[in-house]
């Protein structure tokens, strides 16, 4: 008996809460049947049922197109290697068992969790590369020598794109292809997406419990800041991978992206009314002019003789204290009046494209209200999604509380 489960998929984050469609079963050999029909038949009209059987094996993905759910993928190719994190709240102890290639993008963008995973994995080494950390990079020849019955791409990034030639040469060749989004509307598409993995790599019980994890932490948090007018909230300037852009201050996020995290958490992002997307850049006058309340850099990638934040995987507190207190003390950034005041933070960059961002939003939530948020312990909750879904712990400084302190982890 062949078994396939349905659920449409919820296209908000609030939808994410539905629950589970009702099972849809039928056999083989109605299968071979049916087939043979149609092929000896005129077309007839379809019924309840039969559209119930079409959608069974069906999905819509985070771009809209509905596509196949595969019978059983054991072959996944991704695009951004990044994608990584996702597919490994899915996999339980063997997050790379079914992967068969990708992009270069994690050893590059955050070589700590890639050394991380291979210190337990020494194997993701030989994970053959289709291309770099950019579009242009991919070979689609190599994409489709490693014959994957699945792919899952992003829908912005540095992987192929929803109209790239290599979509439509893969699904030539029977690849069901899927687009999910953890970096443009994360507090939209975050819970989607995971369910939309769970259903085309034939793990729904474990997305299931991931999204009940997520959203009792985020139901928590805006329990609280539900409760807060919007005029005593908190102005908040997020500083994108500081320091190490060469156009200078500021690349930040606007209207998704980390801004969703800084709304979320209680907070007012400056950037929203300045930048028209999700990302841009903005004067360090009208930082100045915006009076933020707090200031968070991010950091993961660095650059040479340039000050950045240190954070992240293989990462030690110093580090990250001395790099964050580095940052700061830029010419012209004590005129910022978060910095000013001292109300300065740091975290990895790498949750802006990450499922894991529910621990951004909890870090954010105690940096934005002290009092409300004393019994929080970020730590507890980092370790329980690591202790629950994946199979490489933490092991480093992800954020920083403030200048000259951060957040203790938590021992393993």
């Amino acid at each position: 008996m062949l078994t396939f489960r349905f659920q449409p998929l919820a296209r908000g984050f609030g939808a994410a809460t539905c629950a589970l469609a009702a099972w849809v079963a039928f056999s083989a050999a109605t299968l071979c049947a049916s087939e043979v029909a149609s092929a000896a038949t005129p077309p007839v009209v379809a019924t309840a049922a039969t559209a119930a059987t079409a959608s069974a094996q069906t999905v819509t993905d985070l771009a809209g197109r509905t596509v196949r759910i595969p019978a059983d993928p054991h072959r996944i190719l991704l695009g951004e290697s990044r994608l990584l994190m996702a597919v490994a709240l899915l996999e339980g102890k063997q997050p790379l068992a079914r992967i068969v290639g990708w992009q270069g993008d994690l050893p590059a963008m955050d070589p700590q969790t890639f050394d991380a995973y291979a210190e337990k994995f020494p194997g993701i080494k030989q994970i053959p590369l289709i291309g770099k950390a950019t579009e242009d990079s991919i070979s689609d020849e190599k994409a489709l020598s490693l014959k994957p019955d699945l792919a899952i791409f992003s829908l912005a990034g540095h992987g192929p794109s929803r109209h790239s030639a290599l979509v439509k040469q893969l699904e030539a060749t029977g690849t069901t292809v899927v687009f999910v989004d953890f970096r443009l509307h994360p507090m939209q598409n975050t819970l989607p997406s995971i369910e939309l993995l769970g259903k085309v790599m034939h793990r729904e019980q474990e997305a299931n419990a991931y999204v009940q994890f997520y959203q009792q932490h985020l139901a928590r948090v805006q329990a609280v800041v539900n409760q807060i007018p919007e005029q005593q909230r908190p102005k908040v300037f997020i500083d994108l991978l500081a320091g190490v852009w060469d156009a200078g201050c500021c690349h930040t996020a606007g209207n998704g992206n980390f801004g969703e995290f800084i709304q979320a958490a209680g907070g007012r992002n400056i950037a929203a009314g300045l930048v028209p997307g999700v990302l841009g850049d903005i004067s360090m006058e009208q930082i100045i002019a915006a009076q933020p309340d707090v200031y968070i850099a991010t950091g993961s990638r660095t650059k040479p003789g340039l000050a950045s934040l240190r954070v992240g995987a293989l990462t030690s507190e110093q580090d990250a204290q001395a790099s964050l207190a580095a940052l700061v003390s830029r010419p012209g950034f004590d005129t910022i009046k978060a910095i000013h005041d001292g109300r300065v933070h740091g975290i990895s960059h790498n949750y802006y494209d990450s499922p894991y961002n529910i621990v951004a939003i909890e870090a954010f939530a105690k940096w934005f209200y002290p009092p409300q948020f004393k019994d929080l312990n970020v730590n507890a909750t980092q370790d329980e999604l690591y202790r629950r879904f994946l199979a490489v712990p933490p092991d480093g400084a992800y954020w920083v509380d403030g200048v000259g302190r951060t957040a203790p982890l938590a021992s393993h």
